[in-house]
């Protein structure tokens, strides 16, 4: 006789109510690649989504006023020869996004405020200095024109996209697939966290791992860091049952 183990959970029963038609996007081919991420990105003007497209990547981007169902016929940004991986606003221009893609580069957009007629096919600018697929991006909070890339050769660069130069290069500090890069809200330092299960602290002014943590989860599924604006570090991942689990962090006395 077997019984039935059922996992106890305060939510089992709490259920969500969906959203209306007048405040949601419906028809949106969202893309089936298999990376972590959010695939989406949102800033107090538009919308950005990665999309299913035919013969390389694309994203989709809608102001945030054009609810309802998205024509199958409205203009996408395209330019990469592989699917789009990531794509990040600019903090400090609501009409800047960039896309990072499987196909090595790095690319930066103008999107326009008005509805484009056709696709959206040139970038301001191509970045190229990955040897592999790029997967992460993000903006550096405080200074205009710095990107941050990080790539399936586990290097992570920085650039400056005004010049498209590559500021400073990270290409020893980590040994396998890198999961997370997030800046602190000043931009000083950098948390990483890696395959080989190790949460990092980076100053990238010094080019050097300032503080790092082994296990900050034990189990083996992708892990997650992000500052918090006190200065924390929270984390999600897993246990070694695969349940998961968050953590707060001081970089100070608990990373060493």
């Amino acid at each position: 006789m077997s019984r039935r183990v059922v996992r106890q959970s305060k939510f089992r029963h709490v259920f969500g109510q969906a959203a209306k038609a007048d405040q949601s996007y419906e028809d949106i081919r969202v893309s089936k690649v298999t990376w972590d991420s959010s695939f989406c990105a949102v800033n107090p003007k538009f919308l950005a989504i990665i999309v299913e497209a035919g013969g390389g990547g694309a994203f989709i981007v809608l102001p945030l006023a054009k609810t309802g169902r998205v024509d199958k016929n409205y203009p996408l940004v395209t330019g990469h020869t592989a699917p789009v991986l990531d794509i990040d606003w600019c903090p400090h221009n609501d009409n800047v996004i960039a896309s990072a893609s499987d196909d090595t580069t790095v690319m930066v957009w103008q999107i326009p405020d008005y509805t484009p007629m056709r696709n959206i096919t040139e970038p301001i600018i191509t970045l190229e200095g990955h040897s592999k697929r790029v997967g992460i991006l993000c903006w550096h909070p405080t200074a205009r024109n710095v990107l941050l890339s990080a790539g399936g050769d586990n290097v992570i660069i920085i650039w400056n996209v005004g010049t498209g130069e590559v500021l400073l290069s990270l290409d020893d500090m980590h040994p396998d697939v890198i999961h997370s890069v997030c800046w602190n809200s000043n931009g000083s330092l950098l948390a990483t966290t890696c395959k080989d299960k190790t949460l990092r602290i980076i100053d990238p002014r010094k080019g050097q791992v300032v503080a790092e943590r082994f296990a900050a989860h034990e189990g083996m599924r992708p892990m997650r860091a992000v500052f918090t604006r006190q200065g924390h570090i929270f984390t999600t991942g897993f246990t070694r049952m695969s349940q998961r689990e968050l953590g707060l962090w001081d970089p100070g006395s608990e990373i060493k």
